[in-house]
């Protein structure tokens, strides 16, 4: 069976000619991660997508690594307002203003995270239990956008002072970083990491 017959969530069987597009599928989405850096990463990513697709998103993403100092929040926490204007002119990433002054703001809250809990590692997962919450849909339309674990996520971090963290974007963050796994039970990820 080639890569491309595989069975896939209906969402990245859509996009089968774009390869990156099913590289994250297949190898990020759902995969537990344990790596702070990767854990900012996505919570600027994820944050940036706020009324956009992920496909505009993750198709920007290395350019968005380029422009973001490869997500080093020690970095990104000093920027400035040169900075800022840096990334505004940067027709690489979405030049939205309040999205980039959030990326700041949520940096210096990161490392307040990591600071009181020693990680955010281990902030995040103890958030959930230090478990990964195992799904199985059927269905995309099963797949929910949102539920009490990134209610109360979203409302934790927006009281650190984080921005662009709402329940919908956090299930979304839950659901990239392993933290949930929401692969479909008809798509081979799902078998895959629900056997690990």
């Amino acid at each position: 069976m080639s890569a491309n017959t595989l069975p896939r969530c209906k969402w990245a069987e859509t996009h089968l000619d774009k390869p990156f597009y099913v590289d994250y599928h297949d190898q990020e989405w759902g995969v537990p991660v344990h790596d702070d850096r990767h854990f900012f990463e996505m919570l600027i990513l994820e944050g940036a997508q706020a009324g956009l697709s992920w496909l505009t998103i993750l198709a920007r993403r290395d350019t968005y690594r380029a422009a973001y100092d490869n997500f080093d929040v020690q970095k990104i926490a000093k920027y400035d307002e040169a900075k800022q204007q840096s990334l505004l002119a940067d027709p690489g990433i979405i030049r939205n203003r309040a999205k980039v002054a959030a990326s700041i703001l949520n940096a210096n809250a990161f490392i307040e995270i990591q600071k009181e809990f020693g990680s955010f590692d281990a902030y995040i997962w103890d958030f959930i239990g230090g478990k990964q919450v195992i799904n199985h849909w059927k269905a995309m339309s099963d797949v929910p956008v949102s539920t009490a674990l990134s209610d109360a996520l979203s409302k934790d971090l927006k009281k650190r002072g984080m921005k662009f963290v709402g329940t919908t974007i956090m299930y979304s963050f839950m659901q990239a970083t392993g933290l949930v796994m929401d692969h479909t039970t008809d798509c081979h990820c799902y078998h895959v990491l629900n056997n690990k």
